[in-house]
C-alpha cells in the first residue's frame, strides 16, 4: 500500500520532494533517522487521537468559538496589573509598528533594514532621556530578563557572586531571576517594612557583605509603594562596593525622579506601558540603561545602535556599537547569550515617547496618580476595607480585605459576576499580608469605573452582612 504524499498547508518545506532533498543534504534516508537517538520506550507507539481534519473555514469558526469563551478586558472593567497594565495606546503606535518595514513573524525582530537601525537608535535616545542615562540596549524579552541581565552584568563587573533582591518582588520575576543566576550566583531576599512596604534598611545592612555584587530594588515596588529611600539604598550598596540596579515602571517617570539621580548604576524596566497593548503571552519587552562608561557598556550582551557621520557631509549612518562584545559575534564564547529580542516593541515605545513628549508624560503620570488616589480613598470608606501600606504609591496599591471576613477569591468571583476584574490575589505568594489584593488604576479608568468598583464591593459586603443578620435571627428563634 503506497503512502499518500502531500504538503501540509501550514508547514513550510513540507512538500515531499523538498523533505527528500533536505534529508539527502544531511545524509539521512528518512525522517525516522533523525530521531534514532530517542529510545523506543519513550516514543509514542500508537496513532495520536486527533479529530478529523477541518477546512480552513471550519478551523476559523472553531478557534473563534474557543476564544469567545474568554472573558476579556474589552467587555469587563479591569483593575488587574502586576506586570501587564492597562494603558491608553495612541493609534499612531499601531500604525507605525504594523508597517511592512518593521513587522515580522519572528518575535518582533525586523530583518529588513529599511530604517530599522535609525528607528531603534531613536528609541534608545528617547528612553535614555526618560531615565536620564546615556546608553540603552535593544529591547530584551521582558523586564525579568532585563533585570537578570543587569544583575549578571554587575556580577561580571565586580566579580562577586551574591545578589540582594527585595522580598516584595513579583514572584514570577523572582523565579526567572533565580533561574538566570544559577548555578554560579546566589540570590538573597531582603525583607520589606510591614508599615510602608518599602525595603527594610536594617535587614539590607545586615545582609550586605564583601561578596555582594549588586543590590536590586524597584521603584515603585511590585506592591505599589514608592521607594522613598532610593538614595540611602544606593549609598549603602556603594559603601559595600556593590552595584545599585533599579527596576522602574517607565510611565512613572513623568512625575517621579529618574533612578540615575538617586544613585542607580544600572536601570531596567518594562516597555509595555509605553504604547504596547496587553497581550496574552506577549506584549512584554525589557530595557537596560547605563551611563556611557566603557566598564558598563562592554558588559551589555545585546546589541546597541549608534550614529556616525558618513563620507557625505551632513549624512549620517546608524549601526552596531562594539558588535564584537555581543554573543552574536562571540557565539559560544560570549559572556552571556541573548537571542530572541523584541525590537518591534522598542520601536513602538519610541513612537509613544515621541508622541507624548515631556509634557504628555507628565500629564499621564498626574492623571494616573489622581485616579489611583481617588480609588484608594473610595475603597477605604467601605467598612472593613483598608489600604495596606502608609507609603505613597503610583498606580498600584494593596487593598486589605482581612477584616471583612471574606477572602479575596470570594470577592473577585462576586466582582466578575458584575463585569469587573478585581485586583490580583496576593494570598498565595504573600500570606503574611492576610487577605490582600493588588489593585491597578491608570489613565484609562474613569470616575464612573472607580465608583462602580466601590459600589460592587459594598454590595458584596452587604450580602455578607445580610446573611449574618439572617443567621442571628434563626439562632434567636431556636
Amino acid at each position: 500500500m503506497s503512502v499518500k504524499r502531500f504538503a501540509h498547508p501550514y508547514i513550510p518545506n513540507s512538500a515531499p520532494e523538498v523533505k527528500e532533498q533536505m534529508l539527502r543534504e544531511i545524509g539521512f534516508s528518512s525522517i525516522e533517522d533523525i530521531f534514532a537517538d530517542i529510545p523506543q520506550e519513550l516514543r509514542l507507539q500508537e496513532k495520536m487521537n486527533i479529530p478529523p481534519a477541518l477546512t480552513e473555514y471550519e478551523l476559523d469558526r472553531h478557534v473563534n468559538s474557543l476564544m469567545n469563551k474568554n472573558q476579556t478586558t474589552k467587555e469587563n472593567i479591569s483593575f488587574l496589573g502586576a506586570g501587564c497594565w492597562p494603558h491608553f495606546i495612541p493609534v499612531v503606535c499601531d500604525e507605525i509598528n504594523s508597517r511592512a518595514e518593521f513587522l515580522t513573524a519572528y518575535a518582533g525582530e525586523p530583518y529588513e533594514d529599511k530604517g530599522r537601525f535609525q528607528a531603534l537608535f531613536e528609541y534608545q535616545s528617547l528612553v535614555a532621556e526618560l531615565v536620564d542615562m546615556d546608553v540603552v540596549n535593544v529591547p530584551t524579552f521582558d523586564w525579568a530578563q532585563a533585570a537578570s541581565t543587569a544583575l549578571r552584568m554587575a556580577a561580571r563587573i565586580n566579580k562577586r557572586t551574591e545578589l540582594l533582591i527585595p522580598k516584595n518582588i513579583n514572584p514570577d520575576k523572582l523565579l526567572i531571576i533565580k533561574n538566570y543566576m544559577s548555578p554560579d550566583l546566589t540570590v538573597t531576599l531582603v525583607d520589606f517594612e510591614n508599615e510602608t512596604g518599602a525595603l527594610d534598611l536594617g535587614d539590607l545592612k545586615a545582609k550586605l557583605s564583601a561578596n555582594t555584587a549588586a543590590v536590586y530594588f524597584e521603584n515603585p515596588t511590585f506592591l505599589g509603594s514608592v521607594e522613598a529611600n532610593g538614595q540611602r539604598i544606593a549609598d549603602l550598596a556603594h559603601a559595600a562596593g556593590a552595584i545599585c540596579v533599579v527596576g522602574v515602571d517607565p510611565i512613572s517617570l513623568g512625575v517621579m525622579e529618574a533612578p540615575a539621580n538617586y544613585g542607580a548604576d544600572i536601570v531596567c524596566g518594562d516597555l509595555q506601558p509605553l504604547g504596547v497593548h496587553m497581550h496574552y503571552g506577549g506584549g512584554q519587552s525589557g530595557f537596560i540603561a547605563t551611563h556611557d562608561d566603557p566598564i558598563y557598556v562592554m558588559e551589555y550582551p545585546s546589541r546597541l545602535f549608534g550614529i556616525a557621520p558618513t563620507v557625505v557631509e551632513g549624512e549620517y549612518g546608524f549601526g552596531d556599537v562594539a558588535y564584537d562584545r555581543t554573543s552574536f559575534a562571540k557565539r559560544e564564547n560570549g559572556k552571556e547569550s541573548v537571542g530572541t529580542q523584541t525590537a518591534l516593541w522598542g520601536i513602538t515605545a519610541g513612537v509613544y515617547l515621541a508622541t507624548m513628549g515631556p509634557d504628555g508624560m507628565e500629564e499621564v503620570g498626574q492623571g494616573i496618580m489622581q485616579r489611583s488616589q481617588y480609588a484608594a480613598k473610595q475603597l477605604s470608606t467601605i467598612p472593613g476595607v483598608a489600604i495596606k501600606f502608609s507609603a505613597p504609591f503610583f498606580k498600584e496599591f494593596v487593598v486589605d480585605f482581612t477584616q471583612t471576613g471574606k477572602t479575596v477569591k470570594e470577592i473577585n468571583a462576586a466582582l466578575l459576576a458584575q463585569g469587573i476584574f478585581g485586583g490580583v490575589d496576593l494570598t498565595g505568594h504573600f500570606p503574611e499580608l492576610g487577605q490582600c489584593a493588588l489593585y491597578c488604576v491608570t489613565e484609562v479608568h474613569t470616575q464612573e469605573d472607580i465608583d462602580k468598583l466601590t459600589e460592587a464591593i459594598q454590595s458584596v459586603m452587604q450580602v455578607r452582612k445580610t446573611s449574618i443578620d439572617a443567621s442571628s435571627m434563626r439562632s434567636d428563634r431556636v
